[in-house]
């Protein structure tokens, strides 16, 4: 293992792992924005709209998202559309999370009785209040272990967006063992940089879980 080489890299590891947070951080916003419109209109069955959200679910959910990609960047300038390798990423990662997204919403929506709504619209809830006030909180503390899970699954993912010629972690280590041969040290790197990411996440959420099912069932 060649540390000198290590740690002559650490900065371009950085670089890369600020590129990866940040492409990761709009992908997993917009994909939970996504999933709750989505959840929003399968759970009150909006007629149209509903088949054009369950296209979308199964078009997103059963085709890679390098194929999405690959799509974004390299067909749709075809047709006069054309995006930046950025936001190509973001977008093709709001695309694949989004549909995950509103599965886990919609189970937790699905989740609140029917009692709770007709409860609060006989107390004079609009049916906006009731969605923010009563039901979204309730469906979301149901859902947050999915909608964790999907985080993670998105952090992960990004290592898909170095097909773009993004130089997030996955793309510069395979530039690195292309240049130096280095294949130890540059996969070491990128397994570090993965976990310095990830871990600290994971953590987050599994705190936020247990505080949220303590506050619920008191244990």
């Amino acid at each position: 293992m060649d540390f000198n080489f290590i740690i002559e890299n650490i900065p371009k590891y950085l670089e890369a792992m600020k590129l990866t947070v940040i492409i990761g951080i709009f992908g997993i916003v917009f994909s939970i924005l996504i999933g709750i419109v989505c959840a929003l209109v399968l759970y009150y069955r909006v007629p149209a709209a509903r088949q054009i959200v369950g296209i979308y679910i199964e078009l997103s959910r059963n085709t890679p998202l390098v194929i999405q990609l690959f799509f974004l960047y390299f067909g749709l300038p075809k047709i006069g559309i054309t995006f930046n390798s950025h936001i190509c990423a973001v977008i093709g990662l709001s695309f694949l999370g989004g549909s995950y997204m509103c599965e886990a919403f919609r189970s937790g929506l699905e989740s609140v009785t029917k009692g709770q709504r007709e409860s609060g619209l006989s107390i004079g809830l609009t049916e906006s209040q009731l969605i923010t006030n009563v039901i979204l909180p309730q469906a979301f503390t149901v859902s947050f272990p999915a909608i964790a899970a999907n985080i993670i699954f998105l952090l992960k993912e990004t290592s898909v967006i170095g097909i773009l010629a993004l130089m997030e972690l996955m793309y510069l280590t395979r530039d690195l063992i292309g240049l130096y041969y280095k294949t130890n040290e540059s996969l070491f790197m990128l397994v570090a940089a993965y976990l310095i990411i990830i871990l600290p996440v994971s953590f987050v959420l599994t705190v936020i879980e247990r505080r949220i099912r303590y506050a619920t069932v008191g244990n």
